[in-house]
């Protein structure tokens, strides 16, 4: 298949998530034998070598919120390529795949990480109330309207008007060769003989929760236990907040931002994989706990324990005293008393060798393009048919 892919508010390569997300899901599908060109702006070191053909494309002013502006050009490159399918990933004011796909005929595939419909309190919402018409919930729903495929991490962030057979469910994935025990490369932290290093990696943002692993080895300290320490790597707006909690306090190393091809030795030097998710922070998730964590799939196929709260979202990943450690976040001394407990080296052994094995079985990104390939075949037979029946 020939496949035109519309992401063009993300840089590639980079070191968020929606970025390793993009350039993974491109590189799998033709590694398939897919022919692949993927729309986003270019990484400082230019696009990546390799059977992918990527083709610079941003949002005018550099505004996610412009990027219906590009659907003239994203139209003329598909007159140009005539794809076979047309993925975009979603966002509220995009749409500009979907309208390639629906006027070129290729089959529309909707990628959906963020919530299509409206949580309690949602700004759009009320907006939308103010305008009377709902323009932005209607955009919503005829980009729903158009994918013949909607691939989401959760069913819930959904419209529930649509049909179960138009939609798959796909957690997000690791590169479980490149992410593994033992992966070699420069490590931008040292540590002593004797310590336990516990790794944050990701967005600092409110609901990734670095500032509560940060209180967690305060706890710690409290206790008299100093040979736990904490790396925290990237960077965001909680950033200085979660800097300001550590000071005076010995232990914690913040690395800045980590190019993703260094995480994989970055992880490997660590014991423990955090992720000390604060869903209560972040309004959005109100609706379920959608995330695909992608330090989590990457901690696991690193072959560490994970510490992680107890919610839905995490538990259909890691099953507690299985692959981790799931605590209450209600309890403010949980995650401290996890951590704790993983100074066991049989019980870090056991739950990163199952963690390890269930990243490899279920969640590499070459199982995820695999299931999107099988999803978009399935896609096409069907319409296929439907032509068909209508001719």
């Amino acid at each position: 298949m020939r496949i035109l892919y519309c992401a063009i508010d993300q840089t590639v390569p980079g070191t968020r998530g929606g970025s390793v997300h993009v350039q993974a899901v491109a590189e799998g599908l033709a590694a398939l034998g897919h022919e692949v060109h993927v729309l986003v702006r270019r990484g400082a070191d230019g696009f990546p070598l390799g059977a992918v053909h990527w083709h610079e494309m941003s949002p005018p002013l550099g505004s996610p919120r412009l990027r219906l502006a590009r659907a003239g050009r994203v139209a003329a490159i598909a007159r140009m390529l005539r794809p076979d399918v047309v993925m975009e990933r979603y966002f509220n004011f995009g749409g500009e795949g979907m309208r390639t796909a629906a006027r070129s005929g290729a089959l529309a595939v909707l990628e959906v990480n963020a919530p299509v419909i409206d949580y309690p309190g949602s700004p759009k919402h009320l907006l939308d109330l103010a305008l009377l018409v709902e323009p932005m919930r209607r955009w919503r729903d005829w980009q729903c309207r158009t994918a013949d495929l909607i691939v989401s991490p959760s069913r819930a962030i959904l419209p529930a008007w649509l049909q179960a057979d138009r939609v798959v469910e796909l957690e997000w994935g690791a590169d479980t060769e490149r992410f593994r025990p033992g992966a070699d490369g420069p490590v931008p932290f040292s540590r002593h003989p004797g310590e336990l290093v516990v790794v944050f990696a990701g967005a600092f943002r409110a609901w990734h929760g670095a500032i509560h692993l940060v209180e967690a080895i305060r706890h710690l300290r409290a206790k008299g236990i100093t040979s736990v320490t904490a790396v925290l790597a990237g960077d965001g707006p909680e950033l200085p907040r979660v800097r300001e909690a550590a000071e005076g306090l010995g232990g914690v190393t913040f690395t800045g931002p980590v190019a993703h091809d260094g995480m994989p030795a970055l992880l490997a030097a660590a014991d423990i994989g955090a992720a000390p998710f604060d869903a209560a922070a972040h309004p959005p998730l109100s609706l379920a706990f959608y995330w695909s964590p992608l330090k989590v799939f990457e901690y696991m196929a690193s072959g560490l324990a994970v510490v992680a709260p107890a919610i839905d979202g995490i538990r259909r990943i890691v099953a507690d005293e299985r692959e981790g450690l799931l605590y209450d976040p209600r309890d403010p001394l949980a995650l401290a008393l996890a951590i704790e407990r993983l100074q066991d080296v049989e019980t870090r052994r056991r739950l990163g060798e199952a963690a390890r094995a269930r990243a490899v079985n279920e969640f590499s990104w070459a199982g995820h393009c695999a299931r999107l390939q099988g999803a978009i075949e399935r896609a096409l037979t069907r319409r296929g048919h439907a032509r068909d029946t209508t001719s």
